[in-house]
């Protein structure tokens, strides 16, 4: 099932269970994929759609002062898939990255980033890569 197929799904479970943030929620996320004017979405750009979401959402409740807690904020965290921790960012380096072979170490976050995809926060592995000692 792709990731859109459940969010649809989801949609319907939460407007049978009268679960308003849910509903609410899912409806914000299908009404951002309405505006890029596709039909189908691969899974990859759902997940970014969440992530500028969620980005969007954490730097309003910045702005009015009430912190990040939000309920629409650990919906779509719901659907994001697991994220790496640190600790397995840093096993995976230290096991398939030569720093020998780049001019500095900010230059191995692609192949890092490529490996990880969209379960690695960019900024975790540039703090995970300032912490290693090439």
């Amino acid at each position: 099932m792709t990731l859109q197929d459940k969010l649809k799904a989801d949609l319907k479970t939460a407007m049978k269970a009268r679960d308003g943030a849910k509903k609410d929620a899912i409806r914000v996320v299908m009404g951002e994929m309405a505006r890029l004017d596709k039909k189908q979405f691969p899974d990859d750009e759902i997940i970014k759609i969440f992530k500028k979401l969620i980005k969007s959402e954490k730097e309003m409740l910045e702005k009015s002062g009430r912190g990040e807690a939000s309920p629409f904020i650990d919906i779509i965290e719901a659907y994001l898939p697991k994220m790496a921790t640190e600790d397995e960012i840093r096993r995976w380096i230290a096991a398939n990255i030569d720093f020998s072979a780049y001019r500095n170490q900010m230059q191995t976050m692609g192949p890092i980033m490529a490996h990880f995809g969209a379960s690695a926060d960019g900024n975790v592995v540039k703090r995970v890569l300032q912490g290693f000692s090439a």
